[in-house]
Formats: structure tokens, C-alpha cells, sequence
């Protein structure tokens, strides 16, 4: 399998400074979206520490195999997300303790690893991982937001939540704890498969729907653009980070 990709981060409309902060390491077929909060440089430096320790933990670690079999390797794989993603927290935490400058900083963690025909998902925060797969477009992640919250106990609906006055506020992310709970999954892939990447500057203002039309109908480098363009047609009003991953024959 050879996988094309490619990353666009910007600073929207609305917003001074770009806190995002992405990877991409096509060696080891990793993929980092980061989103930080924390004002002045804190969101943009939490984000960072993020995306540089996530790879090099991945670079340290990525020729250990399991002993067993392939569920195993699963289990490993996942072990090392998560762990690299724990890292990165404890960093963050560390650095605000630190120095007064960057209390309050945080930032999510979306990361996306391809090896052996699976794809394996690690994330903190509401940066979002889709899968498009046959015509068909799945959000592999859950946003861990007050909002999504509010919608499964049924109090709000999807489309209010869209513009809620506390949308942004999230329940799990980097940097406010120096320990954090990190969904994981594994899923199969194969030729043809397409992943987004995306901090909630997308996924705020632009539906499945089109995420899908756009990613399938266009190469990855202008699928990005795309994408970029039309949140800031929309006013723009977050960072705009997006990672494309497109899985070829070889």
C-alpha cells in the first residue's frame, strides 16, 4: 500500500495568531493534528509539543513487533499511541508549571498511524478523524466537548450544537492534567480509503456531506485547499488545520 497525503494549516478569518499545529512523517505513515488553547504563544507551543513528541516516540519505538500474533500487534500499537500521547501531556503540564506565562495552556491530540492493512486511532480533545470508505464517510472519533455531552443525554441537537455559545469548551484535553484517558480504535483498510484529519475550525462549519464529496472528488493536495477555502467562505472563525491520507495500490 502507498499512502499520498497532505496537511493545510490556517489561521482563519476571525483569529490573530495560529494555535494548530499538524504532522506528517510518510516514512512511518503517521499523521498529527493538534489543536491548542491557552492564548498568548500557550495554545501554539502545547500543540507543538505535541506533534514533535508524538513522532518521536513513534521514531524511537517503530521496529518493535509483538512476539504473538496480530492481535498483539494491535494491542502494542495502541499501547505506544498511547503512551506517546501521554508523554506529550505530562510535557505540556511540566512546561506550565514551569513558567507562569503558560498556565492554563492545553491543546488536543489526533493521531493516526497506517501500518500492516489497519488503520490505529488515538485522540484527546474534538480534532476529528473521518474515514471515507466506498462513497461512504464515518467520524471515527467522539468529541470530548460539553456539547456532544448535551447531545447524548438528548438535551441539544446536533445542529444547535453547531452554534452554541459553549461549543468549545472541551472535557478532555493535554496540559490541564498530567494524566488523561485516550480513546484508541483499529480498523482494516484497503485500497482506495481516504482519512481526514481536521481540528474543529472544519468540522464547526462544513458538513460530512461535503467533507465527503470534496475528499473523494479531488486529489489530496487540492481536496485540502478545498476544504480550507470553504470554512474561511464561512467565516472562518477558529484555526483551520487539515491532514489528508489517501491510501494507493502500490
Amino acid at each position: 500500500m502507498r499512502v499520498t497525503s497532505c496537511g493545510i494549516t490556517d489561521v482563519g478569518m476571525k483569529r490573530q495568531n495560529n494555535e494548530d499545529n499538524y504532522l506528517i512523517n510518510d516514512d512511518l505513515r503517521l499523521f498529527v493534528v493538534a489543536d491548542g488553547m491557552g492564548g498568548h504563544a500557550g495554545g501554539e507551543y502545547a500543540s507543538q509539543i505535541a506533534v514533535t513528541t508524538v513522532e518521536e516516540v513513534l521514531l524511537n519505538i517503530q521496529d518493535e513487533r509483538a512476539p504473538e500474533g496480530p492481535d498483539d500487534g494491535e494491542v502494542i500499537t495502541q499501547e505506544k499511541l498511547r503512551y506517546a500521547i501521554r508523554l506529550a501531556g505530562k510535557r505540556i503540564y511540566e512546561r506550565a508549571q514551569e513558567n507562569s506565562d503558560f498556565h492554563g495552556m492545553g491543546t488536543t491530540a489526533l493521531v493516526l498511524l497506517i501500518r500492516d492493512g489497519r488503520s490505529f486511532v488515538a485522540h484527546v480533545g474534538d480534532s476529528r478523524c473521518y474515514h471515507f470508505q466506498d462513497g461512504r464517510v464515518a467520524q471515527l472519533t467522539e468529541d470530548h466537548s460539553w456539547v456532544n455531552e448535551q447531545i447524548k443525554a438528548g438535551l441539544i441537537s446536533k445542529e444547535n450544537a453547531r452554534t452554541h455559545k459553549l461549543r468549545n469548551i472541551i472535557t478532555r484535553s493535554l496540559g490541564y492534567f498530567d494524566e488523561v484517558d485516550i480513546d484508541t480504535q483499529v480498523r482494516p483498510i484497503r485500497e482506495g480509503d481516504a482519512f481526514l484529519l481536521c481540528s474543529d475550525g472544519l468540522s464547526n462549519l462544513v458538513e460530512e456531506q461535503e467533507l465527503g464529496a470534496i475528499v473523494h472528488g479531488h486529489a489530496v493536495q487540492e481536496a485540502a485547499r478545498r476544504l480550507v477555502e470553504l470554512a474561511n467562505s464561512r467565516g472562518g472563525d477558529d484555526n483551520i488545520t487539515v491532514v489528508i491520507a489517501r491510501v494507493d495500490s502500490t
